[in-house]
């Protein structure tokens, strides 16, 4: 009898694996999707931010047409902030995950995978710094401001860090790196580091730095 029962279990566990799953998502997959979409738009917003730095005239080269690079670049930056921060609050809907508000806030002793959430913590507060800075750069002034500016790259590299070595379901598994979701991030990743070099080679011509200088809208954000 004990043994007929094992075999009902086994089979009922094998098909289960066929079954399709729940149409509804769980809220740590929903906190994932909003992380992996802020982690797009960041990716987005540096790239832009490194094309305005670099007085590339989108008119003159490709695509030969008026592009509104600069609103762009500020938009991704603000939608982005908005998805960093409901990231982690979409995990306080989540029974199985067990986070508080202080483990978002302040995440040294969040239930599960507390390093990786404390380098996702950090990325949060540097765009912040980076967007709050960003509003108030005409009052801090223009070199203070750049300088300020360049915590973007940190926010970027705690929250490449943080989404490839972090389980998205939460189960301290450890990364695939040939998941899809974490080939995203990798790709990510490598096109900031292949822009910033190319906007390191890249110099601007001093005439069209001299004109772009006079237009204070076109400062990168």
């Amino acid at each position: 009898m004990a043994s007929s029962v094992d075999a009902e279990g086994f089979v009922y566990a094998s098909l289960q694996c066929y079954l399709p799953k729940s149409p509804y998502m769980s809220a740590v997959d929903l906190s994932s999707d909003a992380g992996l979409v802020a982690m797009v738009l960041l990716t987005v917003n540096i790239l832009l931010g490194l094309i305005l730095s670099a007085r590339y005239n989108p008119v003159r080269n490709w695509p030969h047409r008026r592009v509104p690079v600069f609103d762009i670049h500020n938009w991704t930056a603000y939608v982005a902030l908005a998805l960093v921060l409901l990231h982690p609050i979409l995990l306080l809907l989540s029974k199985s995950a067990g986070f508080r508000v202080i483990d978002i806030l302040w995440p040294l002793h969040s239930p599960k995978q507390t390093l990786y959430n404390c380098l996702g913590a950090t990325a949060f507060y540097c765009v912040v710094f980076v967007v709050v800075t960003s509003y108030f750069r005409l009052k801090l002034g223009s070199r203070l401001w750049k300088k300020l500016h360049y915590v973007s790259y940190v926010a970027a590299g705690f929250l490449f860090v943080h989404g490839i070595l972090i389980d998205p379901e939460l189960k301290d598994a450890g990364p695939d790196l040939l998941d899809g979701e974490k080939i995203l991030v990798e790709v990510c990743a490598l096109l900031i580091v292949s822009a910033t070099i190319w906007r390191v080679r890249y110099q601007p011509k001093k005439r069209s730095l001299a004109a772009s200088v006079r237009k204070v809208d076109y400062e990168a954000v």
